[in-house]
């Protein structure tokens, strides 16, 4: 009889414990974190040709905005400003799913003097921030982005040609 009796208690024992894991791992899929990261870089064009050279320089400490629109009224549902780091790279954490909005990032500030203009062609960057397409990861790169340089170096025409982009010179 003590036997049946122990083996029991350790059978509802046992019970409650798979009870107890199961309703973790319950409450650990209701806790999901649902955010997304929007990265990317900013770099200055240093032979104004619109594009990252081997010569162009990434920019820390410029700012830039992530901003979403909904597609149907165009209203503002998200601005983030971010700041790059040493590297020129930036990280923005956005919160929800925006699958029914238009996002971009867009180049808001530069600290460098001598490289801060802007061009419509290397302002922005749109990234689709939803969880809906198939894509496991929580990381959206965006295309970097780009101030130009006041004057391209002197050495752009060489550099170009050696990445096989001026083949007339």
């Amino acid at each position: 009889m003590v036997k049946t009796y122990s083996v029991a208690v350790l059978l509802v024992a046992a019970a409650a414990l798979c009870m107890a894991a199961l309703m973790n791992v319950a409450e650990a899929r209701k806790e999901k974190d649902t955010s997304l990261y929007v990265e990317g870089k900013v770099y200055c064009d240093t032979c104004r040709v619109q594009f990252v050279t081997p010569i162009s320089e990434y920019i820390a400490g410029a700012t830039v905005t992530l901003l979403c629109r909904n597609r149907m009224t165009e209203l503002v549902t998200v601005k983030i400003d971010a700041v790059t780091d040493k590297s020129g790279n930036y990280t923005i954490k956005v919160d929800n799913d925006h699958a029914d909005s238009i996002c971009e990032v867009h180049l808001t500030h530069s600290p460098r003097e001598d490289c801060n203009e802007v061009t419509a062609e290397l302002n922005a960057a749109r990234i689709l921030l939803t969880n809906n397409v198939g894509i496991v990861d929580p990381v959206r790169y965006a295309n970097a982005l780009g101030f130009m340089k006041k004057e391209a170096l002197k050495n752009c025409g060489e550099v170009l040609k050696g990445m096989g982009n001026l083949p007339w010179v």
